[in-house]
């Protein structure tokens, strides 16, 4: 069972395109029609062994454009949408997630849900840098995007979600302005300063002119793993 949305920004319902059904030529021949976003999602083939967890097949139509703690992120060649495959194991994390996609769906700084499914969401493709990737390239984050983030979580607050595990690798800085991706956590009752603490970073810390502001990966995982706790299991991994 899948669930498909549409929104006034969008005018979309992707169930109706030609992606589903046979279609004909000026001939009247009917051709082969495209899979469905559904069909790619249920065609993804992932196994996992341990902690680790790889591709076993993948539909040519797709392309994989980003890796998680939770789950496998594809292109859809040809489209501005993407398929959030989840591991195995955090399959139920789909249609926890994408139903709080679905309660933002009137707040234009979180990315779109067009459907999800029991291992699988459906989400608009965004093309722009991750908080992470400006620190790393050394582009400028204005304090603008703070406004922006603020107002979408008090607009998540206001449909009864408590937003959390706000960080640099899901606030995107793109041509438009600020985007939100990954709300997994916003049901989670418990407190988290975690935003608070990264604005506090921003203002004491990154918008003073003596500090750089292009960094290295390996010093802003550092200070996440401090940050979190997990220097030493950080420590172990790398050797």
């Amino acid at each position: 069972m899948f669930k498909t949305f549409t929104h006034k920004r969008f005018l979309k319902l992707f169930l109706s395109d030609e992606r589903i059904m046979g279609i004909r030529n000026e001939g009247g021949k009917e051709v082969t029609a495209l899979k469905t976003d559904a069909e790619l999602a249920h065609a993804i083939q992932l196994k996992e062994t341990g902690l680790v967890c790889t591709i076993e097949s993948l539909p040519s139509e797709l392309d994989l454009i980003g890796t998680g703690r939770s789950a496998f992120v594809f292109r859809v060649r040809g489209t501005d949408r993407v398929i959030k495959k989840f591991y195995p194991s955090f399959r139920t994390l789909a249609e926890l997630e994408g139903g709080i996609y679905a309660q933002l769906t009137d707040f234009p700084t979180y990315a779109q849900v067009y459907e999800y499914g029991e291992d699988y969401i459906v989400l608009e493709y965004i093309e722009g840098q991750t908080l992470f990737e400006c620190l790393v390239s050394g582009t400028y984050i204005p304090e603008s995007v703070l406004t922006t983030v603020d107002t979408a979580l008090a607009q998540a607050r206001s449909v009864g979600l408590n937003p959390s595990d706000i960080h640099l690798r899901n606030i995107l800085l793109t041509a438009n302005g600020t985007r939100i991706i990954d709300v997994a956590r916003f049901r989670q009752t418990e407190p988290c300063t975690q935003w608070d603490d990264l604005k506090k970073a921003y203002h004491y810390v990154y918008a003073k002119p003596f500090f750089p502001k292009k960094l290295s990966e390996t010093f802003l995982n550092t200070i996440a793993d401090v940050y979190k706790g997990r220097l030493f299991e950080s420590i172990r991994k790398t050797g």
